[in-house]
């Protein structure tokens, strides 16, 4: 079980980066192709917006890669919990406040990875 929750990490962590690229870096051509019902005259006046929330999305992949190299396995595995719960957090408000889609995309895995590591 233990390879398939550093794959589950692993897979949110890349997410997690994918989204930190597109929101920092093409924000105006990747952006209007993942966000296709944002008004396309929005995107390049919010783009230091799009920027911002890919840093954050860059801090969350960054804490889940850093469980990669901690030794302990308990605090791995409560990092691990931290972030992923904070990356089922937005994703589940995402879905709220956006479109419920990014439930699947976002929170369903970081809460998949949260059981494995509880049931391990």
């Amino acid at each position: 079980m233990d390879i398939f929750i550093k794959i589950i990490i692993g897979l949110v962590a890349f997410l997690h980066l994918y989204f930190m690229y597109f929101e920092m870096f093409a924000w105006t051509t990747t952006g209007k192709k993942v966000f296709k019902t944002f008004p396309s005259e929005l995107f390049e006046p919010t783009k230091s917006m799009a920027a911002n929330q890919g840093l954050y999305n860059g801090f969350l992949a960054a804490g889940l890669i850093w469980t990669f190299f901690i030794s302990d396995a308990n605090w791995s595995n409560n990092i691990a919990i931290f972030f992923l719960g904070c990356v089922a957090v937005a994703g589940i408000y995402g879905a709220l406040t956006v479109t419920k889609k990014i439930f699947f995309i976002q929170a369903l895995p970081a809460l998949l990875g949260i059981a494995l590591i509880l049931l391990s």
